[in-house]
């Protein structure tokens, strides 16, 4: 009996098993194609209607957008605007594109042709340029869920257009934008949504030579004309312009030239031609310095934080140029004034000699050493009143800055001395409005 039981057994087995079998060599990927012709048969899709709004109503058909920022290239003050890569997705919902997913066998369709499904107007309102990646294969693609859902990513690069404040500039803070708006879908046809959670990402590691992306938020900017009121979404990224390059390469070069000007306060007052070329150099290398500066920065009609620094720094510079000039002029005032003092005095001294007490040398020479015994009236009561004009012409009390300036007998030497104070003590004082000005001065949003 045993015999002939085991061949009905395995023939049972195997029929049991026969449909696993045959529906396991199913070939899904195959069944793209038949689903994407069903779907997308040109009686039954027309890629030029829009999806119904949401539950199938009349209404507006609703576009989800979130981006990827994988990186930001530059950022021109000159032209006022900024390169960035991104990864662009949208997503919406068209029932017409539903199907069956085999018992989530497949879990969407992908198209590499955007123009097979219908596709929102969107497009950048402030952008420059822009290009798509074609290296190696086209960076797009549209996935097309089972329940009629259409995602849509693209790869582009874009140059924007970023108007820029730059009265504080280096000590600026920007704001540049990212405007999406739909060209010919009024709110009526179409409305863009940010994705829930979190709309748009940034890569970790983000480095920019001169900026620091600080932060960014998401917000909408629809815009009303006399075609109609059309959705559009933005972005603003606020970037904090780097101090630290500006410092070294505008701010430190320009105080060691100020500096260095003042080293002709040090020089002696005759050595005319080291003073004018220290002051000339500096003065040509201070205005090389500012043109320089300007020529990396658009014209603009208002004046920068820059601008301060470096007129005021050409105007120390300058300045001590121009001492120089009335050290000089005082200097040979003050040596007329002495020929003058000499010339005084030996005319004193030749009118107060009295012929009475001359002698006569045996060679016929005269002879000076004897004064006279009696001396005038006249000559008694002038030192009188030469004596009570010196009492009270003497002050009362000593003043220490005359009684240190006294030290110094000329009247250039006092201008160098007086200079080597002054223009240091003026600088630090502007150096300290300068710093807590700017520094602590919050950004005035125009818009």
């Amino acid at each position: 009996m045993w015999p002939g039981v085991l061949p009905l057994v395995v023939v049972l087995i195997t029929l049991l098993h026969l449909p696993r079998c045959s529906l396991g060599k199913v070939d899904y990927r195959s069944k793209e194609k038949e689903v994407l012709d069903e779907i997308l048969g040109e009686k039954k899709y027309d890629a030029r209607i829009r999806p119904s709004g949401e539950n199938g109503t009349d209404g507006p058909a609703i576009v989800r957008v979130n981006l990827f920022v994988r990186s930001i290239a530059t950022i021109s003050d000159i032209k006022m605007e900024y390169s960035v890569q991104l990864t662009f997705r949208e997503q919406w919902l068209d029932e017409r594109l539903r199907f069956n997913d085999f018992g989530g066998r497949l879990k969407y369709l992908t198209l590499t042709e955007s123009t097979r499904v219908w596709m929102p107007d969107l497009f950048f309102s402030n952008e420059k340029e822009g290009h798509f990646h074609n290296i190696i294969m086209p960076n797009v693609y549209i996935r097309i869920f089972p329940n009629g859902s259409v995602l849509y990513s693209i790869r582009i690069s874009l140059t924007l257009a970023c108007p820029m404040n730059l009265k504080l500039y280096p000590l600026d803070r920007q704001i540049c934008s990212l405007r999406m708006a739909s060209y010919g879908w009024t709110t009526d046809d179409l409305v863009f949504l940010w994705k829930e959670g979190d709309p748009v990402q940034v890569v970790k590691n983000l480095h920019l030579p001169r900026f620091t992306l600080e932060k960014f938020w998401t917000d909408y900017c629809n815009s009303k004309t006399n075609t109609g009121e059309y959705s559009c979404l933005k972005v603003d990224l606020h970037f904090k312009r780097e101090f630290s390059y500006y410092l070294i390469q505008i701010y430190i070069p320009c105080c060691m030239l100020v500096i260095v000007s003042w080293v002709s306060f040090w020089l002696d007052q005759s050595a005319v031609p080291a003073r004018v070329s220290l002051g000339v150099t500096t003065l040509l290398t201070m205005a090389t310095q500012t043109s320089g500066i300007n020529a990396s920065l658009p014209p603009v009609s208002y004046t920068k934080a820059i601008d301060v620094w470096t007129g005021v720094c050409l105007t120390f510079v300058f300045g001590a140029l121009l001492e120089f000039a009335l050290v000089n002029y005082a200097s040979r005032s003050d040596m007329h004034r002495e020929n003058m003092k000499k010339k005084y005095r030996e005319i004193e001294h030749s009118a107060s000699v009295d012929p009475a007490t001359e002698l006569l040398e045996p060679d016929g020479s005269t002879n000076f050493q004897m004064k006279p015994l009696v001396r005038h009236r006249e000559d008694t009561m002038s030192m009188d009143k030469m004596r009570q004009c010196e009492i009270h012409m003497q002050p009362q009390k000593k003043n220490c800055c005359r009684s240190w300036l006294s030290k110094f007998p000329t009247r250039s030497k006092r201008i160098d001395v007086i200079s080597r104070i002054t223009f240091p003590l003026v600088f630090a004082l502007f150096n300290l409005a300068y710093w807590s000005t700017y520094l602590f001065r919050e950004e005035v949003d125009d818009e």
